[in-house]
C-alpha cells in the first residue's frame, strides 16, 4: 500500500534550520510529482513546495520563498524540504504529498 513517512520537525530557534524527509513506498516514485504543504492550528493547509518528477522544476510559496528548497533523490524514494531561517509563523504541522496519498506530518515549532 501507499505509505509516505515524514521525519525531522522538531523544535528550533527563529533564524534556525531543519530538514525535513519523507520516503515513500508502494507506488511508482519517480514517476510522480510530490509536495509539501503545511497547516497551522486553527488555519487552513498551505501548499508550501513542490517540485516534478524528475525535480527539475520547483514552486514555492511567496511565504517560503528563499528560504526553503524542495529537493528530491529517486534512487532513495525520498523528497526532502531544506528549511533555512525559520520564523515563528513557519510553526505547523507539515506533510509530504502525492497524487496517491499523503504522510502522517511531522511537527515543526520554531519559538525561543
Amino acid at each position: 500500500q501507499v505509505q509516505l513517512v515524514e521525519s525531522g520537525g522538531g523544535l528550533v530557534q527563529p533564524g534556525g534550520s531543519l530538514t525535513l524527509s519523507c520516503t515513500a513506498s508502494g507506488f511508482p516514485f519517480r514517476d510522480y510529482a510530490m509536495s509539501w504543504s503545511r497547516q497551522a492550528p486553527g488555519k487552513g493547509r498551505e501548499q508550501v513546495a513542490d517540485i516534478t518528477s524528475s525535480g527539475v522544476r520547483t514552486n514555492y510559496a511567496d511565504s517560503v520563498k528563499g528560504r526553503f528548497t524542495i529537493s528530491r533523490d529517486n534512487a532513495k524514494n525520498t523528497v526532502y524540504l531544506q528549511m533555512n531561517n525559520l520564523k515563528p509563523e513557519d510553526t505547523a504541522t507539515y506533510y509530504c504529498y502525492a497524487p496517491v496519498g499523503r504522510g502522517q506530518g511531522t511537527q515543526v515549532t520554531v519559538s525561543l
